[in-house]
């Protein structure tokens, strides 16, 4: 899975023939139409892997003590690899479209257009799921930070979830506004602070020794049976999930260069896998069998504590806007959405090659979807996610049913079915997006690519049938899920 990293190198001369299709991909995408990226690669980084950690990595402990340690720390590695060669494969399609207007729905228009509304209608309940879960994380949260900073009992109002989720609204709505991703750095700076300070609170637990005489076996291989593993199985797949904003960050980032992207890619998964393995494996050495789900909660009341509590809640907090995001760009994308005609377009050709404008604006909307939304169009979009979130979160004290039949479908289709699918589709060698592509780098690079696009067992070849592989497994996930959901609902 990491020797799909790329080197840039610099451009070939007719005297010095490439023999790989690498070296096309080793080169610096042109800046078209004038559009630069501004964001640069560490806000890039820091974005993503503030995606990928959330709440979510106090529960590592808990599915290493159901899995076992040797089959725990196996699939929070295996899932780390399966989830970056997603995102992996989201750089390479985003290739095939004009500099800063890569998105699912642009990808679904020249792949599988009367598919589109139903990729990014799944994104946008997503990512609208995983926004009012955060929203009643504060609520559940903050009462007991509030109990934990004072020793004299609290106003009523202080205890009260529904005050403290209006409250951190107020904070959430201003980053939810901000139109670019890169934006949001600096809030995600700060939450990663937080989830240092987690990181930080059960590693010194676990040195010290402090387990409250609360410690039980410690399970090298999985001795609760089938159905804990497989209950403890989505929690570590999901756990990577960024793949919502992973477009976002191509489209932002100054230099999209494979190099670039792939490094960044490469960064976020390997920090984000690094801090679960830490606490998955101390946090379970700390307590064995004996773990809660969320670890922090099992720690003696004391300020270290609880201000770990507050951490978790300014985690969430800012990762609120990190998900109206993708939610709004799918909102939209839904809202323009038209059934795409039957005929096929006719494509003028440059050289013997579809052009690029007549590949994209031709036979689909992928035109009117790339267009940005008007001020107007953004903040009436924006506003109602809030205010739906907002009441929802007001009214509903837990999403854990829904969210795990979401998490089961949204979150395996945009990790692993739809860049499979996508880049399966549109990297054909018959492909007229493909052929474009080919036309848009020099000669020479175009002609070996061509050649060795033809033979069996190249590296486009194999790339290929991995990126179907990275969907068919998505599939199987997805049952797993369903089936293990199904399963616990009809249980409980």
């Amino acid at each position: 899975m990491t020797s799909y990293a790329s080197i840039r190198s610099p451009p070939s001369d007719s005297s010095s023939r490439p023999n790989s299709t690498a070296s096309m991909s080793r080169r610096p995408r042109r800046k078209e139409n004038g559009v630069h990226g501004q964001a640069s690669w560490i806000s890039s980084v820091i974005n993503l892997v503030n995606t990928i950690v959330g709440a979510g990595v106090l529960a590592m402990p808990s599915a290493l003590s159901n899995m076992g340690i040797l089959l725990g720390i196996l699939v929070i590695v295996w899932s780390g690899l399966t989830s970056g060669f997603g995102l992996y494969l989201q750089t390479r399609c985003a290739r095939y479209l004009d500099r800063g207007s890569a998105s699912f729905f642009a990808l679904s228009q020249i792949t599988y257009p009367n598919a589109a509304v139903i990729f990014d209608a799944a994104i946008a309940i997503k990512c609208f799921g995983v926004g009012i879960s955060y929203l009643i994380i504060i609520g559940d949260l903050m009462p007991g930070v509030v109990r934990g900073f004072t020793d004299t009992p609290a106003a009523d109002y202080l205890l009260d979830r529904h005050f403290w989720v209006t409250a951190f609204m107020l904070v959430v709505i201003p980053l939810s506004f901000l139109r670019r991703l890169d934006s949001l750095k600096y809030t995600s700076i700060i939450a990663l602070v937080s989830i240092g300070y987690l990181v930080v609170l059960v590693v010194y637990h676990f040195a010290k020794g402090d387990d409250m005489g609360l410690k039980g076996e410690i399970s090298i291989v999985p001795d609760k049976g089938i159905v804990p593993v497989l209950a403890s199985f989505p929690v570590i797949v999901f756990a990577y999930t960024c793949h919502q904003n992973m477009f976002s960050i191509l489209n932002e980032i100054e230099d999209n260069s494979p190099f670039k992207t792939t490094s960044v890619v490469l960064a976020s998964i390997g920090s984000s896998g690094s801090i679960y393995l830490l606490v998955a494996i101390t946090g379970y050495l700390t307590f064995g069998d004996n773990v809660a789900g969320n670890i922090v909660a099992q720690y003696i009341p004391s300020v270290a504590s609880t201000i770990g509590k507050a951490a978790i809640v300014v985690l969430v907090m800012f990762s609120y806007p990190l998900q109206v995001h993708p939610c709004r760009a799918s909102v939209d994308a839904v809202l323009k959405w038209r059934p795409a005609s039957r005929k096929q377009p006719e494509y003028a050709s440059v050289n013997g090659s579809p052009s690029r404008s007549t590949l994209l604006n031709s036979g689909s909307n992928s035109q009117r979807g790339r267009g940005e939304m008007s001020d107007r169009r953004f903040a009436v979009i924006t506003t109602v996610i809030i205010i739906l979130s907002y009441i929802v979160a007001m009214t509903v004290s837990s999403l854990s049913v829904v969210l795990a039949y979401v998490g089961s479908t949204g979150s395996t289709s945009i990790s692993f079915i739809l860049p499979g699918l996508f880049y399966y589709k549109i990297s054909s060698p018959d492909s007229p997006h493909h052929q474009r592509l080919l036309k848009e780098d020099d000669d020479e690079e175009a002609e070996t690519d061509g050649e060795e696009t033809r033979g069996g067992w190249n590296s486009g070849s194999i790339l290929r049938k991995l990126s179907l592989g990275l969907a068919i497994y998505g599939l199987l996930v997805m049952v797993v899920c369903l089936v293990t959901n199904t399963f616990f609902v009809v249980a409980h």
